[in-house]
């Protein structure tokens, strides 16, 4: 899968509640059934006012010309080495110009979602959804514990595949006192189109799959799990008190 897929299966499941990104979800879907990809996607997904200029931000810091390079993506989704690349200055001026925060936010609020940049904050898409308490997309609504969980990529391991249904064990967020944190694991199910061509319809029992608004997007390494879980945790951020 290239990076614009692998960027459009995360996408898409935002898109299709229309928190995210242009009203184009139907041809989303179509690239994503496809599985093909061509700059008419890109196109597309560059409309996503949050998801690209974070992805501009990872590629300009580590001198990657294509922000969808397949590692760019990854950074942002599921985390890597590339996110440690992106300096203190660069994140911060991310957030103030590149998303234009300081206008759709208090100075004070502005201060709450940057303090974590002395603490090794990186640009990754926990970051963003665990420290910006507001939904910068189409729904300007403070989060709840329930659309934090949903919104970021979570992940689980796959126990059972029955057509279009993938039972999952999954980590969910809880509150402990004021402090955010991930729950033993719970079983859910989650649904897939058997239209689509990737590996996510090739998926078997044992198999790890992340999941972003319900949506199951791909079948990921214990390498890329150990990143996700890590960078996660990283930004799991005492913000209960703000919502």
């Amino acid at each position: 899968m290239d990076g614009l897929l692998r960027c459009t299966r995360y996408a898409f499941g935002p898109n299709r509640l229309h928190y995210c990104g242009p009203d184009a979800n139907r041809e989303v879907l179509a690239y994503i059934e496809a599985g093909v990809s061509d700059p008419g996607l890109s196109a597309l997904l560059q409309k996503f006012q949050t998801l690209y200029p974070y992805l501009c931000l990872i590629a300009r810091a580590n001198n990657i010309r294509d922000p969808f390079d397949d590692q760019v993506v990854e950074a942002y989704w599921l985390g890597n080495r590339l996110l440690e690349n992106v300096n203190r200055y660069q994140f911060y001026r991310h957030l103030e110009d590149d998303l234009q925060l300081k206008k759709k936010v208090t100075p004070a609020q502005l201060d709450d979602i940057t303090a974590p940049l002395a603490k090794n904050a990186v640009p990754h898409h926990s970051y963003h959804v665990f420290s910006v308490w507001k939904r910068t997309g189409h729904n300007d609504v403070p989060h709840t514990i329930e659309s934090l969980d949903a919104c970021r990529i979570s992940w689980g391991t796959v126990t059972a595949v029955a057509g279009p249904k993938i039972s999952v064990l999954r980590r969910p967020i809880l509150t402990i006192g004021n402090q955010l944190t991930l729950g033993e694991p719970q079983p859910i199910t989650v649904w897939r189109s058997l239209d689509c061509r990737e590996d996510i319809d090739d998926v078997r029992l044992g198999q790890i799959i992340t999941m972003h608004w319900g949506v199951p997007c791909e079948v990921i390494t214990l390498e890329q799990k150990k990143n996700l879980k890590k960078y996660t945790l990283q930004h799991l951020v005492n913000i209960v008190g703000q919502m």
